[in-house]
């Protein structure tokens, strides 16, 4: 559970990290991403002497392809959220992980042909709810929740079925951008565009940690998920977004209206109809069982 908990708290307080590279473009904080995660990633499977599955994979096209596509929702992921965050809308990047359980409860109805329960079905209707009341009080939808969540579900969806564990799936997906991302930084070198090159020294170490803060946290969830139940992993991770909307109202005074505030209780109370039914559901499978 430490390394759960662990996890989902590192996510959960990325807003402060990425504020702190303010003076770095989105897209060149993402470029960045890319580069070092593969590095940090690369020096990892090397002390592990675990690259025997590269080979396998590079004569499966099909396993390749589904990854080419897992890449490029996380790389839009990624972008959204850091974009997100150094514009002032760490408090609607929240939402979006906040509504992602449910946004995967009907991507499994509409593209896996699963079949929701009655409290399921409560859930999602009374985030659908939330969401409506958010787009009218605001004038435009959630875009940024809601583009989040999506992009996330479906990453999630390809990972479920995915023939590599979360190390080699992740090395593979920044195997995958890493040409793009070094050819992007090398034109934007050649004409003189590049901020890494005239950041300060902090910016500079904060870019390079960027490797190790994506790599971590990822390992830390894969250890924690096989080690305790799925119900209680479920639970674990709301800690993140919460941490996100704390951060957004207490530390960056982003705005937070009463209106506002009646949405997210709205799908907080869809989260809770969720998690009640999935711990209901477990623990009268236990029962059951016994």
């Amino acid at each position: 559970m430490l390394y759960a908990v662990t996890a989902y708290a590192i996510w959960g307080l990325f807003p402060v990290y990425f504020k702190s590279l303010q003076d770095i473009p989105p897209i060149e904080i993402l470029l960045h991403r890319i580069v070092w995660s593969l590095v940090f990633l690369a020096i990892v499977l090397t002390s592990r002497r675990q690259w025997s599955w590269l080979a396998v994979v590079l004569r499966r096209p099909r396993v390749l392809a589904g990854f080419t596509a897992s890449a490029v929702l996380l790389s839009t992921n990624w972008f959204i959220y850091i974009w997100a965050v150094n514009n002032g809308r760490i408090i609607d990047a929240s939402l979006g992980y906040f509504i992602n359980p449910l946004v995967n409860v009907l991507l499994g109805f509409m593209l896996l042909h699963e079949r929701l329960r009655p409290g399921q079905w409560a859930s999602v209707a009374l985030a659908g709810a939330g969401v409506a009341w958010l787009t009218w009080q605001g004038g435009h939808l959630p875009w940024i929740g809601l583009m989040l969540a999506l992009t996330f579900g479906t990453y999630g969806l390809l990972r479920k079925t995915a023939a590599l564990g979360a190390l080699e799936g992740l090395s593979l997906e920044t195997l995958v951008l890493f040409p793009i991302a070094a050819a992007y930084l090398i034109i934007l070198t050649l004409n003189d565009h590049n901020a890494f090159i005239t950041a300060s020294t902090s910016s500079k170490w904060l870019l390079a940690a960027a490797g190790p803060i994506t790599a971590i946290p990822l390992l830390m969830f894969a250890a924690g998920a096989r080690r305790i139940p799925l119900s209680l992993l479920g639970l674990l991770q709301y800690v993140g977004p919460t941490l996100q909307l704390l951060l957004g109202v207490w530390l960056y005074h982003e705005p937070f209206s009463g209106e506002r505030l009646a949405g997210f209780a709205v799908i907080w109370m869809a989260l809770a109809v969720y998690s009640a039914e999935g711990l209901w559901r477990a623990w009268s499978g236990k029962s059951g069982a016994a």
